[in-house]
């Protein structure tokens, strides 16, 4: 969309307010609002200023100015505010106009353009399908002498007996028990369609929605694969719509991985693929799952790479409640064909060769989308480059539930981090494919790993509330 164009959108639906959007290091989007009246063309020449001090993980006070630059590809009218807005997410500049290294979505960026000067192909694919749970009441604290966490959901297990709802009426989900029942267990149907009707109006091409394995509200909503910046910011418009359509009906939706004890937990499964041109380069029949050599390389990339990948993927202390054997985690740094309990999993049910890609498991919510795609794709380029044979490294093919192994049957099979300080010691230990064509650099990855070591202590100098069960009467 052109800037002209743009103008004559924000005339046409009556616009009051241009939102002005970026993301930050987390991946958690900031805004600044002007009135229409004060955007033209110029607008989107000079951009909009803002104090990059003031966002964790950016710049010193010394050095804070900062500058949006508006994408207008990027644009979509707000379905919540009562004034008509138009959102524009935007890229980020230092005042003398280079793009800041610090910028997520300017990495993104930078691992596209790597891609096309690989000599491997010209786009890669991205579909996240990010899960979440939507309750009813969610209260939490930590302070000197006191530390909890309360969530409830109508339709959660625990509430067979609760008597608030003035006369129970039953149907709740059981643990495990959530995945694709109807009404009235599933009852949630209505919140889950509204979050797609306006997904659709937003500009998603929505696939389908269900409730998920979990009691008290797991949900998942599924939206079309698009090129790795283009799917990063349908991610942010989804949760964007996720979390504003559940607050209107007085509920509260998460996507942190682990938010309650006992039942699955939410990921992110990330489904790539590469093609050149119109042609897919995935696929190969009769290869295993009907895979190319490249793509078994793409895969060999990802799973050698995959410790430090996960601090990237994965990247909050919450991540390694979800990453424990027994809940569906993707915990096994190995392929197969169907198998959700590998950590790459290849569609085979009713796949095209355009259709046919990876599925990467492991993933979560927390994870800044632009960060986790574009380091994705520099691990897969990189089995690609080192042509590296997952089966060769011992990461399978593995077509059986490797939960049911044996602990000698299992032995070799590698596993991943199972802390976020582990992932991060990964990272700094194998960093050097995320720097190949300066898509990452050394600094931000420095950078980086220290805002995500300092959330790692921020918790483990904690006390937890369990220590005092195990510890009190010592």
């Amino acid at each position: 969309m052109s800037v002209q164009q743009v103008l004559e959108l924000i005339k046409e639906k009556g616009i009051e307010f241009v939102d002005f959007r970026f993301i930050d290091l987390t991946g958690r989007a900031h805004h600044i609002t002007l009135p229409a009246t004060e955007v033209d063309a110029e607008t989107f020449v000079n951009g909009v200023a803002f104090d990059g001090s003031s966002i964790k993980g950016f710049r010193g006070i010394e050095e804070s100015d900062m500058v949006m630059m508006p994408d207008t590809d990027s644009v979509y009218v707000d379905p919540f505010t009562a004034h008509p807005t138009l959102i524009v997410i935007c890229n980020i500049y230092t005042p003398d106009g280079q793009r800041y290294d610090r910028d997520p979505r300017s990495i993104a960026h930078k691992a596209e353009e790597f891609l096309q000067t690989s000599g491997v192909g010209t786009t890669a694919f991205f579909a996240p399908e990010s899960e979440f749970f939507i309750f009813d009441d969610v209260r939490y604290e930590s302070t000197m002498n006191s530390s909890s966490f309360f969530v409830d959901s109508e339709e959660a297990a625990w509430n067979t007996n609760r008597k608030e709802e003035g006369g129970n009426l039953g149907f709740k989900v059981g643990v495990k028990g959530g995945y694709v029942p109807v009404a009235p267990v599933d009852s949630q149907q209505d919140i889950r369609s509204e979050m797609v009707r306006l997904m659709q109006e937003a500009g998603l091409r929505v696939e389908r929605h269900h409730h998920e394995v979990s009691t008290a509200g797991s949900a998942e909503i599924n939206f079309r694969f698009d090129t790795l910046t283009a799917s990063a910011d349908n991610l942010m418009k989804y949760k964007y719509i996720v979390h504003n359509v559940a607050r209107q009906y007085g509920k509260v939706a998460t996507f942190m991985p682990k938010p309650i004890f006992g039942d699955n937990g939410s990921g992110m499964h990330v489904h790539s693929s590469i093609f050149n041109g119109s042609e897919p380069l995935f696929y190969e029949k009769g290869g295993y799952a009907n895979l190319s050599e490249m793509a078994l390389n793409y895969i060999g990339g990802i799973l050698h790479h995959a410790p430090a990948l996960i601090a990237i993927t994965n990247p909050s202390t919450n991540s390694f409640k979800r990453l424990v054997p027994g809940y569906e985690a993707p915990v096994n740094l190995v392929y197969s064909k169907g198998n959700r309990s590998a950590a790459v999993r290849i569609p085979v049910a009713a796949v095209t060769p355009k259709g046919c890609r990876i599925e990467f498991r492991t993933p979560d919510s927390t994870a800044n989308p632009y960060l986790a795609f574009a380091a994705m794709l520099m691990a897969g380029l990189d089995g690609i480059k080192r042509k590296i044979n997952p089966s060769a490294l011992g990461y399978g093919p593995f077509d059986t539930n490797i939960y049911d192994l044996s602990d000698e049957q299992k032995k070799d099979i590698r596993s991943v981090p199972a802390t976020l300080d582990e992932a991060l010691d990964a990272l700094e230990a194998d960093y050097e494919f995320l720097t190949e064509g300066g898509v990452f650099t050394k600094e931000f990855i420095d950078n980086y790993v220290g805002v995500k070591r300092a959330e790692a202590k921020s918790v483990a100098i904690r006390i937890h509330p369990h220590e005092y069960g195990l510890y009190f009467d010592c």
